[in-house]
């Protein structure tokens, strides 16, 4: 019985067959985007929606920021208080927005409990990793903290950490800076994006004054960057740190100040997100004292709940720490990055701090963990010092508008897993 011979196809009916599968990939693709973005823009409104709901936060007298000597400044003859919150790690997209409802429940209770004057964030408000949030979109985390921090009528100071402008993310640092020095849409953010000829984007100091004139305290705010030595997307763990035209930056505004001060150098305290490579010194001298502290290193309260190193610094240093011991203003450093540790060290009589953070994202299985989250009350004086004090959120007297979830308060890691106390 005879057979038909299978036709061979001509290049032009291959090429036609080839654009078809193309267009029909393209399509789905299409589809999947189309779908994923409708999803995220109705979690996003979910964390909107939430926000909204939220009251402001119940002052009896608000301190509100001046423009003196082109400077943002608060007038006051009483303590002024500061909440640090760090690591806030917003993700919104469809594979967060639980976790990211949680982070706006935490935030606003300890903000409307404490009553600060002023709340900074040391980094890591947004977190675009797409794997856990399910977007690129590092802007819409932004906006919702912005919003939070607007609705709750708090002044807040943010500086940028390494998630929040991640190589693959939409927005830049400059697009975030942006959204932050709105003014209109968010008055009570006093972010500056710095000058211009520094490194980096939010280099600026706030300060606080008597009603006679007399700075009590200046806050200054750090770009500690992202990653380096080709590390574009984090995985080697190659941390950035403060360069070093912004130590040369720094000394120049705490000289500034000086002047503006009658020639007495104010105090100030620093605010930035990566841990700087002397609290590591610290942290591995006292270890290797027997956990006993030094002449130099001195433990004074907190976790140190890393694994392996503990403290996770960049691999440079342009001489931060040695500016601040020269200049004798600097008398105390707060950051976060390091999500588990919360610890302090007293360092060549200069204050190391590990914030709380607010995590419920980034470290898998975190959100059901406790004894991490929370955040830093600072308490400055008038007379130039300062205390500080680490205030766990699962304390009874932060009471959040929708219950709070329920965490181990055991460690991340177990004491076999850290190889430390």
């Amino acid at each position: 019985m005879a057979t038909k011979e299978k036709q061979k196809r001509t290049p032009q009916q291959k090429k036609k067959i080839a654009g078809k599968v193309l267009l029909g990939i393209l399509i789905a693709l299409l589809c999947i985007i189309a779908i994923i973005t409708a999803i995220n823009t109705i979690c996003v409104a979910s964390c909107k929606n939430y926000i909204k709901s939220i009251n402001p936060v119940s002052y009896s007298s608000q301190l509100t920021p001046e423009e003196k000597n082109d400077y943002t400044t608060f007038v006051t003859d009483n303590d002024f208080r500061v909440m640090q919150l760090s690591d806030v790690h917003i993700g919104a997209g469809f594979m967060s927005v639980k976790k990211d409802n949680q982070a706006i429940n935490a935030v606003a209770a300890m903000v409307a409990e404490e009553k600060p004057d002023l709340v900074i964030v040391t980094g890591d408000i947004a977190y675009p990793v797409p794997f856990q949030a399910g977007t690129f979109n590092n802007k819409t985390g932004a906006v919702i903290f912005a919003s939070l921090m607007e609705k709750l009528g708090v002044y807040w100071c943010p500086a940028f950490g390494n998630h929040d402008t991640e190589a693959y993310s939409y927005f830049s640092r400059e697009d975030i800076s942006e959204l932050y020095s709105n003014r209109q849409k968010y008055p009570h953010c006093l972010f500056q994006s710095g000058p211009k000829d520094v490194d980096g984007y939010g280099n600026y100091i706030v300060n606080v004054q008597t009603s006679k004139g007399e700075i009590t305290q200046s806050f200054v705010m750090l770009d500690s960057h992202s990653y380096i030595d080709n590390d574009y997307f984090g995985i080697m763990w190659k941390y950035d740190c403060v360069h070093k035209n912004q130590v040369e930056w720094y000394e120049q505004q705490i000289k500034a100040l000086t002047k503006i001060n009658n020639n007495k150098t104010p105090k100030s305290l620093m605010f930035f997100h990566m841990p700087p490579q002397e609290m590591l010194t610290a942290y591995n001298e006292y270890k290797e004292n027997g956990y006993k502290d030094t002449a130099n290193s001195k433990y004074t309260g907190g976790k140190a709940g890393e694994k392996d190193l503990v403290v996770y610094p960049s691999e440079k240093n342009y001489g931060l720490f040695d500016k601040c011991l020269e200049l004798g203003s600097t008398k105390g450093i707060f950051f976060g990055h390091d999500h588990l540790n919360n610890f302090t060290m007293l360092y060549k009589d200069i204050q190391l701090t590990y914030d709380y953070t607010v995590d419920y994202l980034a470290y898998v299985g975190i959100n059901k963990y406790g004894t991490q989250r929370g955040c830093t009350m600072i308490t400055t004086k008038p007379d130039g010092s300062f205390e500080s004090k680490a205030e766990n959120y699962y304390q009874d007297k932060y009471t959040p508008q929708k219950e709070k979830e329920t965490v181990s308060m055991e460690d991340f890691y177990t004491d076999e897993e850290k190889g430390h106390k």
